[in-house]
């Protein structure tokens, strides 16, 4: 049984983005040659350093403005990419990188206000994400962001 399913950005907001080059609060994309590893939050897959071209902005993954909002930078593809599609397993790219991709998860209330963060460390994210909605039912929904840069990588909702 699904515990949870895996949200990555949607394409039509990553269109709408790369329409205008502006992001939603008013800041020019910057276009760049991959320097890390992002993940892209379409795809959810690492670029390949030094070849994919990945646009920078600023994202919000909140609906409801309030002092939990963490605006931050996050990447997408330049080119066209299917959205991450196995959305009942974390991404395994992600998921088997550890120093690339640090992880932590932050649990929200239905009203946008956190409830719990969590390291993930060694342990094995599919398994800890449904430990966590298993204990925490005050916790409406994740986020999976990069323990070291903070950024947001993907929401996680429950099933």
């Amino acid at each position: 049984m699904n515990k949870f399913k895996i949200v990555p950005i949607s394409a039509a907001y990553a269109n709408k983005i790369k329409q205008t080059l502006k992001d939603d609060f008013g800041h020019e994309v910057i276009e760049q040659v991959a320097t890390g590893f992002g993940p892209c939050r379409i795809s959810l897959k690492p670029f390949i350093v030094g070849k994919d071209i990945r646009l920078l902005f600023s994202h919000s993954p909140f609906t409801i403005d309030n002092v939990f909002n963490q605006p931050g930078p996050i990447f997408i593809h330049q080119k066209d990419v299917e959205p991450y599609g196995n959305i009942y397993q974390f991404p395994p790219e992600i998921k088997a990188d550890k120093n690339n991709f640090p992880l932590s998860l932050i649990g929200y209330s239905k009203d946008q206000q956190m409830m719990y963060t969590q390291l993930v460390g060694n342990a094995d994210v599919d398994h800890l994400i449904g430990e966590i909605f298993d204990q925490h039912p005050e916790i409406d929904y994740l986020h999976a962001r990069n323990a070291e840069a903070c950024c947001y990588i993907c929401k996680i909702e429950r099933v």
